[in-house]
């Protein structure tokens, strides 16, 4: 008896790992001539010597495959001047940009550098995200600024900043997660809200930019194997037990492909929508 009910469901089957999920199809021009920032585009490895490819990392990569010429800030230079290597390295074009996406100034400072880099912005993908505190008696006051400044406010203020810069036809995607209705996955309360928060964020700025004819969205992913994840699951083994029904952890090359997909104009009548890229974690039980 197997202890995977996906795998057991399937006969065994071993888990589906498309080259989509893997980071190795090619591209296929769906952002053809984009101008696209990620903010919270590199990567840190929490120590992992040989971690997989984080979210925001991945998000840059495929846009660039894609035909996008990508900026990617961070606040760690030298995690954005990394993606921007492979990025380079893979064909493609990019700049590197540091700032503090959370800190008013420097955030509009991030947006119109970018847009000088790249000649225009019109596509922004917005993945800053942290997690801190344990529990609510774990989780200090600071703890929660902290994780609310980042997760939230960081992508309030983007939004905020880019309102003047992007045209018409442009995408915005923000990244939340299945944490935010399944806190079962999850002991950190400020992670949790913050990534709720901003399904409200998201319907509000969606409906602001209508009229522009920008459209902005949600993308909510399951448990996904990156860098945090991993963390994630040394701090809470159990995680790493949870009833997938497509039978694995995602891939932030999975997130990437939606994200992309959702930026692009094969999603042109898509706004204001939360999109779960979970396997199944929330719809099915």
């Amino acid at each position: 008896m197997t202890a995977d009910p996906a795998r057991a469901a399937l006969g065994g089957a071993a888990p589906y790992m498309p080259a989509t999920a893997l980071g190795t199809a090619p591209g296929r021009a769906l952002l053809a001539g984009r101008r696209l920032l990620v903010v919270g585009g590199g990567q840190q490895t929490y120590g992992q010597s040989d971690p997989p490819v984080g979210i925001g990392r991945a998000i840059g990569m495929l846009a660039a495959r894609e035909g996008a010429a990508v900026a990617v800030a961070d606040v760690d230079r030298s995690a954005a001047s990394d993606s921007v290597d492979r990025i380079i390295a893979d064909g493609g074009t990019a700049h590197a940009i540091d700032g503090d996406a959370a800190d008013p100034d420097q955030a509009s400072q991030l947006l119109a550098r970018a847009a000088d880099r790249l000649g225009g912005l019109d596509a922004l993908a917005l993945n800053t995200g942290i997690a801190a505190g344990f529990g609510l008696s774990g989780t200090s006051p600071a703890d929660w600024d902290r994780v609310m400044a980042v997760n939230v406010r960081a992508h309030f203020l983007a939004l905020q900043a880019a309102l003047p810069l992007l045209e018409p036809g442009s995408a915005i995607t923000l990244t939340s997660s299945t944490a935010a209705r399944a806190v079962t996955t999850t002991d950190i309360p400020a992670y949790a809200t913050s990534k709720a928060a901003l399904s409200g964020l998201c319907a509000y700025a969606a409906k602001e930019y209508a009229p522009r004819r920008v459209r902005v969205n949600v993308v909510m992913p399951g448990l996904i194997d990156t860098s945090l994840g991993r963390l994630a699951s040394l701090a809470r083994p159990e995680r790493d037990a949870t009833y997938i029904p497509l039978g694995r952890q995602g891939t932030a090359w999975d997130i990437a492909e939606v994200t992309i997909f959702l930026l692009s104009d094969a999603a042109s009548y898509i706004t204001g929508v939360v999109l779960p890229v979970d396997g199944g974690l929330l719809s099915i039980h």
